[in-house]
């Protein structure tokens, strides 16, 4: 049996013109969303905005984080067209903001990284004005691949921490804390004008006092934009949410991280990563 939800977690399901737009074309281009596949609560709003987070290299994960939906096991191999057809869902459902993130390709030789900078180049060929945020894997702390992404000029660079370091072994076994954080770092040493993006899950464990010493991390690491939200265990198979944060400590939290240095921050119960990305971009200091 899931957990009880508390209150705040209500939210109304929103349909229209857009929605199903959003929907036929996906369908039509056959193309994956991190909304669908990370099983996101935000997903029929956020169509129904008109908009969607693209999954780009497939719709299975090389990794096995024990937080996450996405469909483990043995990926396939990558479609050279898929950043031509994201390229035209964007044209098609005519977005200001796209957000591209992927499955973690351990498999490949440059981690997909090639495939995030042609789908970045393609979506500039054919949709000059558009902003582009891109959410990406840590590439095995391979600073050659992440220049390969930054080439290709995105205007942000995502790279979530998810969690406090001493529940990384628990909660993203394969990954690592420094590696991480210095994907953020490294970004901005190679492009210091590309803005940087991280993001938590809050509810797995962690501690008041650990939120605020990674918040200082990502800050000594010049990140730009914030997002805290509250973990949701997709399944009984999942991690079991250890704790549901209450708005008015999210909104705490926002105040204490804009305080640290943050251009722009996004916290509540239903934030991810990439909901309300443009939103959060337009918003963000000068």
């Amino acid at each position: 049996m899931r957990e009880k939800l508390p209150d705040w977690f209500t939210k109304e399901i929103v349909r229209g013109k857009k929605y199903f737009q959003v929907i036929e074309t996906l369908k039509e281009l056959n193309l994956n969303t991190v909304c669908e596949k990370a099983r996101c609560p935000n997903r029929g709003e956020c169509c129904a905005r008109g908009t969607a987070a693209f999954l780009i290299m497939g719709n299975v994960c090389a990794r096995f984080c024990r937080f996450c939906a996405v469909q483990k096991g043995v990926p396939k191999p990558l479609e050279k067209d898929e950043p031509k057809r994201i390229a035209e869902a964007i044209g098609k459902l005519g977005l200001k903001y796209a957000v591209i993130t992927s499955v973690t390709r351990d498999d490949l030789e440059d981690g997909g990284a090639s495939h995030f900078a042609r789908t970045i180049r393609e979506i500039r060929w054919e949709n000059p004005l558009v902003k582009i945020e891109v959410l990406i894997p840590d590439f095995q702390g391979s600073t050659q691949a992440l220049k390969i992404v930054l080439d290709a000029r995105p205007d942000v660079l995502n790279h979530n921490l998810e969690t406090a370091p001493r529940l990384y072994r628990t909660v993203r076994p394969k990954a690592d804390y420094k590696k991480s954080l210095q994907v953020l770092l490294f970004s901005k040493i190679i492009e210091p004008k590309i803005l940087t993006k991280s993001g938590l899950m809050l509810g797995l464990g962690e501690t008041r006092e650990e939120i605020l010493e990674v918040l200082k991390d990502l800050r000594e690491n010049e990140c730009d934009f914030l997002t805290l939200g509250q973990y949701l265990a997709p399944s009984k198979k999942h991690l079991p949410v250890k704790r549901f944060v209450a708005p008015e400590e999210f909104e705490n939290l926002k105040k204490e991280a804009l305080n640290l240095g943050f251009k722009a921050v996004a916290a509540g119960p239903l934030v991810r990563s990439s909901y309300l990305a443009e939103r959060l971009f337009n918003s963000k200091v000068a």
